[in-house]
Parts: C-alpha cells; structure tokens; sequence
C-alpha cells in the first residue's frame, strides 16, 4: 500500500487531477471530452501555478539568505519549506497510509449525513499525515499517530462546511467548491475574532481599504505589480554589505524587482484556469445533485486553496508580510523559527481569512501580523518531534537533500506546524496526554453531532 500511494502522490496534481475530474466528470453525466478538459484545465493551472511559485522560492530564497548572513539573524529551527514538510509526512507510518484511513472517514461520514464535503485534494492530505507523524513521535506509538491525523481530517471536513457558503459569495466562480485544507481553516477563527475585535475601534471602518480601493487612493502604488517590483528591490538592497556591492548588484536587484512584480502578475491570470476547468464539473454537479436529492440538498467538492490564492488582497497583504514576518522572527523573545523556505507559502495564510473581512486590506494584514507572530511561536514548539520524523526519513532515504536538517538544528516549516489547529491537537497530546486525547474526541463528536443537524435543520 504504501507503494501504490507513494506512486500516485508521485504523479502530483497536475497528473491526477485531469484523471480525477475526466472520471467524476464522465460519473455526473459530463461529455468524455468535455470533462477531460475541464481536468486539462486544472492540471494545467497546477503547473503554472507550480512555475510561478518556483520562480519566487529561487528568486527570493538567496537574496533572504543573504540578508540573514549580512545580519545575523541565525536562528536554531532550520525551515525546511513545506515541500520537504509534505514529504517527510508522506514518507513516515501515518504517511504511507493517510489516504485510505482519510477517505475511509470521508465515506463513512458522507453515508451518516455528518459532512457534505467530499475531499479530493489528495495532495493537501499530507498535513493531515504531518501531525499524525509528530504526534506519533510524541507519543512513541502509530495507534495515538493516526488518532491525531483523523481528529484533524474530521474537524477540517466540518469547518469546510460551515465556511463552504461564505467561501462560495466572496470568490466568484467557486460554486460548490469547499476548502478542506486544515492550514487555511484553522486561521478562519481568528479571522472571525480579530475581525469582530477591529470592528467596535471607532474610526476603523474608516480604513476599509480593498485591493480595488488601494488601486483608486493610491493609483500605481496600490498595484499588487508595483508593490511586487518595490519589495523585491527593497529586499535586494539589503542584500547588499555595502555601497560598492550595492551598486555592483543594480542588475540583479532590479531583477529581482521585476521577477517578484512577475509573480504578482501572474498568480491571478494562472489562478484563472482553475475556475474554467471547475465550472462545468461544478454546474453538472449542483444538476444532478437537484434532480436525485432536490434542490435542498447539497454537497462540495473539497479542493485546494492554490483556486483562489490569486486574489489581489492576498497578494498585497502576503508581499508586505513577508518582510514583516522576518523581523518578528528575530524580534520575539523565545522564538527559534526563522522563516525562509516557507515564505512563499504565505498566499494561503489568507484564502479563509478575506472572506471574513470582505477583502479589507488592512484588516487582514492585522490578522496576518497576529496568526505569524503566534505560528513562530508554534513552529518552535512542535520542532523536536518534527525533527524526529525528519531524521527517520532521511536516514531511510540518503539521497534526498531535501529532508535532511543540518547539524545543530531543528526542523520547522510555517506550513503546516504554525496552523493554530495543528498545534491544538499536539498541545493537547503533549501537555494532557490521554486526558487531552479524550478532550479532543469529546470535542471533535459534539461538532460532528452538530454539524449533522445542522445540515439535517436545513
């Protein structure tokens, strides 16, 4: 089994996902070649959206190590980034076999009426296998490993549901779709919270600022293009240890200005491809849904966050954090994260956080500052575990850099050890042990039980 799951993680989403869609495409009554481009569609999103983010990792990643040598800003947790995250995940026990024991619970939740979600973003289940493998070393045992995984499978289903509707009327073009993504909903509380909190500052309404409105109040500069180009130059400068390099590195900074205003371009025209490969599936969905069940009775497609992560908020808000979240990192008493790898990871801090705050530019920055100041803190608390699995795996496999963490560190990465959930079920195994086990299962049946009803009320 784990071969078999190995190899189809292996094909990644751009592979699968045109098998997947051509499948249920053809499933819900979709023409062969009609559904088969609807997943060509998706596929190749994937691709350019793994392009485009490639182009930031290898173009900002040498110009924050530099800064972080010109200023020592060393710190003890090594940021592994999340691709090497997901396969230290993939790669321990509860890796091997996350897929068949989540989808076992989807089904089995789908058959008693307790979620409408139905989860195929396969790829995004290595979150779910990320804190099985740190509780499984927490722990000394695969049994409390896959406890933890499933309690996080469960509560992202419900709090893919209840935020399903909210999701669908911010971004257009999502009918259907829910985000069962355990690190973009465990920030959706937060979101509501600060949001709530923000709104009774009197004069805050006053700053209800979106993307649109930036582009209106402070013409070009309000450009997610403009705002790319202006950081990546800023984050060159530093780069350079004094004015003789700075001058010398004038070609590479302004190229890097450019390569990071590229990348703010790009997303949204990429991020394009996934609402028309999604629509038609989406539409026959809701169709056929109609005619079996009524038209009260609905399910969601579970699918990735990469959908929506162009959106021209997330992409202001995500360029001005980065820089931010890298003085917070040094600046906090007891912190020993220093992100680097994981910043281009940041675009999907925001995707359940906007459609809360409608967009408001400032507003979600506000939540942003608050869930990465206390993810620092997360990440370096789940790092002992979290370098256990990463030793296990790279002592299976020694050819793999990737997974590899250098002596005198410990491993970290802001995705998916930061997410507020993540760190709720390990605290709770950590610090409570089996009484912290059984607060989290009395917890994740009552919002089952509750979300039954509420589905079964409407």
């Amino acid at each position: 089994m784990e071969a078999v799951f190995s190899y189809i993680i292996g094909l990644g989403a751009a592979v699968m996902m045109p098998i997947i869609f051509t499948i249920l495409g053809v499933c819900i009554g979709i023409k062969f070649s009609k559904a088969l481009k609807s997943g060509l569609y998706v596929g190749v999103g994937f691709v350019g959206l793994g392009v485009i983010t490639g182009l930031l990792t290898a173009s900002l990643g040498p110009a924050l190590s530099q800064v972080v040598e010109i200023y020592g800003l060393e710190l003890n947790v090594f940021d592994m980034g999340w691709p090497a995250a997901a396969s230290v995940a993939y790669n321990t026990t509860v890796g091997a076999f996350i897929i068949p024991v989540c989808l076992g619970v989807n089904l089995v939740l789908l058959i008693l009426g307790c979620t409408r979600t139905v989860n195929i973003d396969l790829w995004n289940y290595w979150h779910f296998a990320f804190i099985g493998a740190v509780v499984y070393f927490l722990m000394d045992s695969i049994a409390w490993g896959f406890f933890a995984a499933i309690i996080c499978y469960i509560v992202t289903l419900v709090m893919a549901d209840l935020t399903a509707k909210k999701f669908q009327k911010f971004y257009p073009g999502m009918d259907g779709i829910s985000i069962p993504q355990p690190f973009c909903q465990g920030f959706t509380p937060f979101a509501i919270v600060i949001g709530k909190v923000l709104d009774r500052i009197p004069g805050f309404d006053k700053l209800n600022i979106d993307a649109e409105g930036m582009k209106k109040k402070f013409g070009l500069f309000g450009e997610p293009l403009f705002l790319g180009v202006i950081i990546g130059i800023i984050i060159g400068c530093l780069a350079s240890k004094n004015t003789t390099e700075l001058v010398d590195n004038i070609p590479a900074t302004l190229g890097l200005g450019i390569k990071m205003g590229a990348v703010m371009e790009l997303i949204p025209r990429i991020t394009s491809l996934f609402i028309e490969g999604l629509k038609p599936i989406s539409e026959a969905t809701r169709e056929l849904i109609a005619q079996k069940f009524g038209a009260d009775k609905e399910f969601y497609i579970g699918m990735s966050p990469a959908l929506v992560i162009g959106h021209p908020t997330t992409l202001i808000v995500s360029l001005l954090l980065i820089p931010v979240t890298l003085v917070l990192a040094v600046a906090l008493p007891g912190n020993q994260f220093l992100p680097l790898a994981s910043l281009a990871g940041m675009f999907y801090v925001f995707v359940m956080v906007l459609p809360y705050t409608n967009g408001n530019v400032v507003k979600s920055f506000i939540i942003g500052l608050v869930v990465m100041a206390i993810g620092l803190y997360f990440v370096t608390l789940m790092a002992d575990n979290f370098t256990s699995a990463a030793h296990e795996v790279s002592a299976a496999h020694p050819d793999d850099k990737a997974v590899q963490v250098p002596d005198g560190f410990s491993a970290g990465a802001l995705d998916f050890a930061s997410s507020p959930l993540a760190f709720a079920i390990y605290a709770g195994m950590k610090y409570l042990s089996y009484i912290g086990a059984g607060i989290l299962t009395v917890l994740t049946l009552a919002l089952v039980v509750w979300n039954r009803m509420r589905i079964n009320r409407k």
